[in-house]
């Protein structure tokens, strides 16, 4: 990637950056609250994904991977930084650091995953969106954790879920009227 420290972006260059954050920040919540419509937008139609062990078009991929993920763990969270963004006119690169984290079933083991995500995106008609997306596995764990979620310093808290089961829907429709 092409270093662009000392050089100060434009508005317009900033608008493109910051949208394209929004993408990725909004893939990572599509994935975690197991939303296939915000999954689906994130890419274009003609979009591919490259996840090793799934390698072609995202749309398809993002039917598959929701359904999947439900099937193995009761909560994920995607948390992406170092974000660096090349911008080439309509077209941009990205490399974001990703580490995920996956409660598996049951609450008594948890996966973590350190990675990247090489993402090229394209903006048609005003938008960006993906158009590439490959993952890059830099480490991964698994460990046995005691859940603690209905502990006495945690019973009373909201806790986190899939779809209508999380408190994100209600905050939004709230949010919404106001």
């Amino acid at each position: 990637m092409t270093n662009t420290l000392g050089t100060l972006p434009d508005q317009r260059a900033m608008a493109d950056r910051h949208a394209i954050e929004d993408v990725l920040h909004s893939h990572c919540r599509g994935l975690d609250r197991q939303d296939t419509a915000l999954l689906l937008a994130c890419y274009w139609p003609d979009a591919e994904v490259d996840y090793g062990a799934y390698r072609g078009p995202a749309h398809s991929f993002a039917e598959l991977v929701l359904p999947a993920l439900a099937q193995t763990y009761e909560l994920t969270r995607h948390c992406i930084s170092n974000i660096l963004i090349e911008l080439r006119g309509e077209r941009a690169l990205a490399e974001s650091y990703v580490t995920a984290g996956h409660l598996l079933l049951g609450a008594k083991a948890e996966m973590l995953f350190g990675g990247r995500y090489l993402d090229t995106l394209e903006q048609r008609e005003g938008r960006w969106k993906l158009v590439h997306r490959q993952v890059v596995m830099d480490w991964s764990r698994q460990h046995a954790v005691t859940d603690e979620r209905e502990s006495n310093a945690f019973t009373a808290m909201a806790k986190g879920g899939h779809g209508e089961g999380d408190p994100l829907p209600a905050f939004l429709q709230l949010t919404s009227k106001e």
